[in-house]
């Protein structure tokens, strides 16, 4: 799987801006590439332990996508305090078989990014490569 910076440079700098709550966006590109990120609102509400991609969000990205000649291949969301890896909530939740699902961890002095592919329930891992 192939990355594009600009993408992975966006979600860093939404994950910490909406620390201590999760961010959550969509990840736009193509079969093995990602290209962009796209930001959503995260309305979860007070639940800052989780995320849930606001559904005109969802929609807009997909139709904006679409139109672009893009798919949505993925979701992003992050972990401000813990590992990038799925959590129980997010095992509960995932919901797209097929997407990746994109983890940024602030837990470290450094952001740690992890990718997973949803595959009859479960997760795993997708290695990736930055590009651009």
């Amino acid at each position: 799987m192939r990355v594009d910076r600009a993408a992975l440079d966006l979600i860093v700098a939404h994950a910490r801006e909406t620390t201590p709550a999760e961010c959550c966006g969509l990840l736009l590109g193509h079969d093995a590439e990602i290209t962009e990120a796209v930001r959503t609102r995260n309305v979860a509400g007070q639940e800052r332990s989780r995320f849930v991609i606001d559904a005109k969000d969802h929609i807009d990205g997909r139709r904006e996508a679409r139109r672009r000649g893009l798919e949505v291949v993925g979701f992003y969301h992050s972990h401000p305090r813990s590992p990038a890896d799925p959590s129980e909530t997010d095992r509960a939740e995932a919901s797209y078989p097929g997407h990746l699902y994109l983890i940024v961890s602030l837990a470290g002095v450094a952001p740690d990014i992890a990718m997973f592919r949803l595959d009859q329930g479960n997760f795993h891992r997708v290695s990736f490569v930055t590009v651009g």
